[in-house]
């Protein structure tokens, strides 16, 4: 009998036909589709007389380039407004589920189709989005597209795609105090670099990431692009099924109980083979935040930037000049440093379990007068939530003020941009120049790293609390 990986069960089941040499012809179980990279695909699919082949299959929701103020009102930005409204009219012209501003489902993507029960396990997903990797947490292959590869698995319900490599990445071992799944993942893009994944399908596993809740799981996966990987995932298990349950699109009644049952077989066979396998001990890792213009650039809080003699020759032009950017020289402890912003969100943190951890922490504590904080729940049910749960009233009393779900500070296409000069901590997922703003300068981190730098104003470590 052939062992395989959870990736090759996956991949191969949805393989409709493959080219000798080339690329595979995918079948895709859910497509997922905002306003910003979609408008160019479905104009595609009328210039070439052709309609969605199956609109049952992609979800709709408004969320890139989204106000996170005033969402009841008329959306001001002339670009934005047409952005919303081109989705709402071809998702209505199409027949497809839509999700639009206000809507009680509506949010960032790759949070509201986890909570609907819209992901689910041994599925094909993509977006054209490259934080679609975020789904793998529910035991999926699910990776970003381009636009034509939108318009392709919206006239087809099928890509075309080389096969990736595997790599297996461990982690074992139980977390330090104040280690969050964001810093895990930052420590270990650190390790491999930002294109130690490249070509490769990761599959996380290990005693740590057994241990971490769904959403932390959908931390780590989420970040997984930023290895360069095509995408990452982690097997189910009872807690996946568990968080699943009871959710408006997932299987009912009898038709529930025969998925789970298909779903425990979906894991790497024993001894199955892997491209690369990598391993990490979850008690050496400890708050992180980074210092530079990619992920990988990340440090130990309080540990200090390299100093130039330990960069490789080759790349001590691109060291300095990132320096610079960010204001920093080489070996400078970044403890104490003032930030301007602090941005709580994304599709990395802006979870129900992030804002509980992040109210959690400054819970009787005052925000610092020098911070403006951005606090965007990821969707309309994380909004509601933290209402219900008293979090919002945490957060008011500490002087935070809680907006409504988008996108919001992780990139500069709204309205919520960082200005050229001023520090951001952000719990977002990239640090790249400008990324949140022009000449805005980025420090990823975690949300207690995040809520400790809002309380005093400088980029502290949570465990001095």
């Amino acid at each position: 009998m052939k062992v395989l990986t959870l990736f090759d069960k996956i991949w191969d089941s949805h393989t409709v036909s493959s080219i000798k040499d080339g690329p595979v012809q995918l079948y895709i179980d859910r497509h997922y589709c905002h306003e910003v990279t979609s408008p160019q695909a479905f104009d595609g699919l009328r210039n070439r007389g052709l309609k969605v082949f199956r609109p049952q299959k992609t979800f709709c929701t408004a969320d890139h380039n989204t106000p996170t103020m005033d969402q009841d009102k008329p959306v001001k930005d002339e670009v934005s407004r047409r952005q919303l409204d081109t989705l709402k009219k071809n998702a209505e012209e199409a027949g497809l589920t839509f999700f639009g501003l206000g809507h009680e489902k509506n949010g960032i993507v790759h949070v509201t189709g986890p909570e609907n029960g819209l992901t689910l396990p041994g599925m094909t997903i993509v977006c054209g989005d490259s934080h679609t990797s975020t789904h793998g947490a529910f035991g999926c292959v699910a990776f970003g597209v381009g636009t034509s590869e939108v318009e392709m698995t919206l006239a087809t319900q099928c890509i075309l795609q080389p096969k990736p490599l595997k790599m297996r990445i461990t982690v074992d071992g139980s977390l330090n105090k104040f280690v969050t799944a964001k810093d895990v993942i930052l420590y270990i893009i650190g390790k491999i670099g930002t294109g130690g994944a490249t070509g490769y399908f990761i599959e996380y596993a290990g005693e740590t990431i057994r241990n971490m809740s769904i959403e932390e799981r959908m931390t780590v996966c989420n970040m997984s692009i930023e290895a360069g990987a095509r995408g990452g995932m982690i097997a189910p298990d009872e807690k996946t099924f568990e968080y699943l349950k009871g959710r408006e699109y997932a299987p009912k009644g009898e038709d529930w109980d025969k998925a789970v049952e298909c779903w425990k077989n979906l894991k790497t066979d024993e001894n199955a083979k892997f491209d690369k396998e990598i391993a990490f001990d979850a008690s050496d890792i400890f708050p992180m935040i980074t210092y530079g213009t990619n992920p990988g650039t990340g440090v130990f809080i309080g540990e200090s930037i390299p100093e130039i003699d330990c960069i490789e020759d080759a790349s001590k032009s691109s060291f300095k000049k990132m320096l610079d950017y960010m204001g920093f020289v080489p070996g400078e402890n970044l403890l104490g440093k003032p930030v301007d912003y602090v941005f709580l969100g994304s599709c990395t943190n802006g979870r129900i379990e992030d804002f509980r951890a992040f109210a959690n922490f400054v819970k009787g504590k005052k925000k610092a007068d020098n911070i403006i904080a951005w606090i965007v729940p990821g969707s309309k049910k994380v909004e509601q939530q933290i209402k219900e749960e008293g979090l919002s009233d945490i957060l008011n009393d500490a002087g935070f003020e809680i907006r409504q779900p988008g996108c919001s500070a992780c990139l500069a296409m709204n309205d919520d941009k960082v200005p050229a000069g001023k520090y951001a901590v952000s719990t977002s997922n990239r640090n790249f120049e400008g990324r949140q703003g022009p000449g805005s300068r980025t420090l990823l981190a975690g949300p207690l790293v995040a809520a400790a730098s809002a309380i005093t104003g400088v980029i502290t470590d949570p465990r001095s609390f």
